[in-house]
């Protein structure tokens, strides 16, 4: 067998790694690990891409940036992953399976894989490391972490203060992957709730949506207060069915990043929900974007496994109406609102 991670207590690590996605998560965690003086290989999935790319050293994906010109892009596979010590996946959560059947038939058992993408599969119904474990059934579990938190990328690419959290059910892969990361400017916290993690930073992208029609709609600060912590009432409730660690959810990969995608001017999915919230469809809202918003797809990935799980998800559920049943926003809310009166703390 082949190892190349090095061990948790050598705190000198330079390693080299491959980032697969060259999007705006993808190029912001290359700059930061080249910045930590680490060996760095970027994978886009177009040649047209990785050109663009070799050729100008900035993207429209992210324009605050330049390149170091000593960065090579490939968008070949098998030549990226070659001898890399941890590959980095920073692709859409809907492709993990694709660029996980990809590598398949080319990596090692010691290599380890680190997850970027945020979301549920919309078909499967499965985390983003079931998923990637389900294709690769030579690898073990053991050796994937999830790399979850408040982290917008245009932040992390100029050094912006950034705390996530890095969860695998292995302590040393978590460990290592603390040390691959951390900087100055990057703090990595780490844990052994997989679940808890992953569901976090996928149902925080559907609340954003909620957030941005709010907003939109112009329904005040009390509406955005009583959204965020129904929506981790909600987040907490389906983890925890599905086996996550309640007190999870009160951390960075949970509230943290749920503060940070539902007030960020860079959150994606809040656009997106103040496109609806205006009066846009979804398709329309989805073009004048032009950028993928994780909380469309992981909306109905959510509602079903939630359904599966009998667990009730009434945001997402007035999420999922807005978006694909053409819901009134406004109709939405006064559903909400009038829903059957609870305890506030209920399962």
């Amino acid at each position: 067998m082949t190892h190349y991670a090095m061990e948790p207590d050598d705190n000198t690590m330079t390693c080299n790694v491959t980032v697969l996605g060259a999007g705006s998560w993808g190029l912001a965690l290359t700059l930061s690990l080249l910045r930590g003086g680490h060996k760095v290989r970027l994978w886009a999935h177009r040649r047209e891409t990785a050109d663009q790319l070799n050729n100008t050293h900035t993207s429209s994906k992210l324009p605050c940036i330049t390149l170091p010109e000593e960065l090579t892009v490939s968008s070949q596979l098998s030549e990226s992953v070659r001898g890399a010590s941890a590959l980095i996946i920073a692709t859409p959560a809907q492709s993990v399976s694709q660029i996980g059947r990809a590598l398949a038939p080319l990596i090692d058992p010691g290599q380890i894989l680190i997850i970027l993408s945020k979301g549920i599969e919309k078909e499967s119904l499965l985390r983003m490391s079931e998923a990637l474990s389900a294709c690769l059934t030579d690898h073990g579990p053991d050796n994937i972490c999830i790399l979850s938190g408040p982290s917008h990328a245009e932040e992390v690419a100029r050094s912006a203060p950034t705390s996530v959290v890095a969860a695998s059910r292995s302590e040393r892969v978590a460990v290592w992957t603390q040390k691959l990361f951390s900087s100055d400017t990057f703090r990595v916290y780490r844990s052994d709730d997989v679940t808890g993690v992953e569901i976090g930073g996928s149902v925080k992208n559907i609340i954003a949506i909620a957030s941005g029609i709010t907003r939109a709609l112009g329904l005040g600060d009390n509406a955005q207060g009583a959204l965020l912590t129904r929506g981790l009432a909600e987040m907490s409730r389906l983890g925890v069915k599905l086996g996550a660690n309640a007190l999870t959810f009160a951390g960075l990969s949970g509230l943290g990043d749920l503060i940070s995608t539902c007030f960020s001017r860079h959150s994606r999915n809040r656009a997106l929900g103040e496109k609806i919230g205006s009066g846009e469809s979804l398709s329309q809202a989805l073009e004048s974007l032009g950028m993928v918003a994780e909380g469309v797809d992981t909306c109905r990935a959510v509602r079903s496994l939630a359904a599966r799980e009998d667990v009730e998800t009434p945001i997402t559920d007035q999420v999922f109406q807005i978006l694909f049943e053409g819901k009134d926003p406004k109709q939405g809310v006064r559903e909400l609102m009038g829903r059957s009166l609870k305890q506030e703390l209920w399962v």
